[in-house]
């Protein structure tokens, strides 16, 4: 996949992009660079939380568009990421329990903004997204979401399993998608909830799945065994959205 105009490329653009405060989502170093100017770079970088990949020169000339890389490329996030207190703040202010969606190592980027926008139109109060392996909010995530990125926050955590901890003190019970779990119809999906989505490939990590107090099957009638991420997450989000109505 090639990447889109919110790379960032050359010494003094990343520099300057960290310093007025743009969110970084990836920092690309060339492979054994360490001279003053990108040492300056990884120090706004640790700051910041930014996850460093050290790549070799091919890398860098694929990711760039105008080949003066000097040999730093970032991939910068095209909206504002939230906090999670923003998304519990959301709820708190529509006097509604908690409805979130926790999306664990979604890589697609039109995955990720279709489960956005489905995220809006269902009611949730906002997204978790982590900060490794998993795309962040790029500008095909945004086009995606077809306008929803503007109305839902989505927050992006180090490590999924510890945010549904500090959420359960908060009072959400979670409930992930998959495929050996009990039947979605049968599970009671009221009350402040958490619905965690896997990645396209391997679903919902074991770790994770540990975490949550359900596991939610969707019934299949077909000859092929799963659903694309985003269609599974639209079909269990609402019927949590069908039992907050009864």
């Amino acid at each position: 996949m090639r990447y889109n105009e919110f790379m960032i490329e050359g010494r003094n653009a990343v520099i300057e992009a960290y310093r007025s405060g743009k969110t970084i989502d990836k920092l690309y170093v060339l492979d054994g660079c360490k001279d003053g100017p990108v040492m300056t770079i990884l120090r706004e970088a640790k700051k910041a939380g930014t996850i460093v990949n050290y790549v070799p020169k091919e890398k860098l000339d694929y990711l760039s568009q105008n080949g003066h890389h000097q040999g730093v490329v970032a991939s910068a996030a095209a909206y504002e990421y939230a906090e999670v207190d923003d998304i519990l703040d959301a709820a708190r202010k529509k006097d509604e329990p908690p409805f979130v969606f926790i999306l664990d190592g979604i890589e697609d980027p039109h995955n990720l903004g279709a489960i956005i926008r489905t995220a809006n139109l269902a009611g949730a109060h906002g997204v978790i997204i982590p900060k490794h392996r998993a795309v962040g909010l790029t500008a095909t995530v945004a086009k995606t979401s077809a306008g929803a990125l503007n109305y839902t926050p989505v927050a992006k955590v180090t490590n999924i399993g510890s945010t549904i901890d500090e959420l359960k003190k908060q009072g959400l019970w979670f409930v992930c998608a998959d495929m050996g779990g009990d039947l979605m119809y049968g599970l009671n999906l009221k009350g402040p909830i958490g619905l965690v989505v896997g990645n396209e490939g391997g679903g919902v990590s074991r770790l994770v799945r540990e975490k949550c107090d359900m596991t939610a099957a969707i019934p299949m009638n077909g000859n092929i065994d799963s659903l694309n991420a985003s269609v599974a997450a639209g079909v269990l989000a609402y019927e949590i959205v069908r039992q907050r109505m009864i």
